[in-house]
C-alpha cells in the first residue's frame, strides 16, 4: 500500500508499484493495467493522483495508452547496459548458459579514501561490489561508485538481479552522455583472490571506468576486476 508519511509523492510510490509489477510479469507485454478509477479506489488516492503515475510511466515508454481501450504495457526495446559487462553476460545467456550476480557489498553512502584515480576520493559517495558468475563460475567484481546527490536514495534497491542503468533511467530519469575507460593487466590478493576463485599469479583485466551525465561529469565510477582465463570478453558500448 501507499505511504501517505513518506516524503516520496503518492503518485511516485504508485508508479513504482506498477513498474515492480510489470517488471514481475504480473502486467507481461500487452496486458492492460487498471483504470486510473480502479486504480483510485484500490490504493485510497484520487484519480488525478493515479494518472500522474500512468502518465509518468507512459512517458518512460513502459505503458502505452489506446484511445478508446485503455492503458496496456509496451514492448520493452532492448538496450545496452553501459553499467556492466552486459554485451559478454548477454552474450552467456544467449548461450543458454546460466549468470548470476551475488552482492559482496550492499549499497552504502560513505566517505571515499583518497588513493588512484576515484572522483570521489574524500567526498561521499554511494558504493556497491557485486560479483557475477557464469555457470556458477565467477567471473567479474565491480565496484561502482555513484554521486551521492544525483542518486540519492539509491541504497533502498535490491541491486543483486537487477540492471543499474535500467533503475538510473527509469527512477531517475538519466542517462550517460558519454565517458571514458582505461584499461590494464593486474593482480588481485586478500579476499578478492577467493571472490573470483583465482590465485595471486593469475592475469586480470582491471577496467575503469568514467561515466558522465548533463547533470555532472565522473557521476558514476566503476572499477571492474574480469577473470580472463576461462573467458573473452567482448563488449559494445553505445548511448
Amino acid at each position: 500500500m501507499l505511504n501517505s508519511e513518506s516524503p516520496i509523492p503518492l503518485y511516485r510510490q504508485l508508479a513504482d508499484i506498477l513498474l515492480a509489477q510489470v517488471r514481475s510479469g504480473e502486467y507481461p507485454h500487452g496486458a492492460r493495467i487498471p483504470s486510473e478509477n480502479s486504480l483510485a479506489s484500490r490504493y485510497g488516492i484520487g484519480r488525478p493522483t493515479a494518472r500522474q503515475a500512468t502518465e509518468m510511466l507512459v512517458r518512460k515508454r513502459i505503458l502505452v495508452r489506446r484511445r478508446g481501450s485503455g492503458t496496456f504495457v509496451r514492448r520493452q526495446q532492448k538496450e545496452v547496459d553501459l553499467f556492466s559487462l552486459a554485451g559478454t553476460m548477454s552474450s552467456f545467456q544467449k548461450e543458454g548458459l546460466a549468470v548470476t550476480r551475488r552482492i559482496l557489498q550492499k549499497t552504502r553512502l560513505k566517505t571515499i579514501a583518497n588513493h588512484g584515480e576515484n572522483p570521489f576520493a574524500d567526498q561521499k559517495a554511494y558504493l556497491l561490489s557485486r560479483l557475477s558468475l557464469v555457470e556458477k563460475t565467477p567471473v567479474l567484481i565491480e565496484d561502482i561508485y555513484l554521486h551521492a546527490t544525483l542518486f540519492a536514495g539509491i541504497d533502498r534497491f535490491d541491486l543483486s538481479g537487477r540492471s543499474l542503468s535500467q533503475i538510473v533511467a527509469e527512477h531517475y530519469f538519466m542517462r550517460p552522455s558519454g565517458g571514458k575507460q582505461n584499461f590494464k593487466i593486474g593482480y588481485l590478493s586478500g579476499k578478492r583472490v577467493l571472490q573470483l576463485a583465482v590465485s595471486t599469479q593469475t592475469p586480470i583485466l582491471v577496467v575503469k571506468r568514467f561515466l558522465n551525465f548533463a547533470q555532472a561529469q565522473n557521476a558514476i565510477y566503476s572499477e571492474l576486476y574480469c577473470r580472463t582465463d576461462r573467458f573473452v570478453f567482448s563488449q559494445n558500448i553505445g548511448g
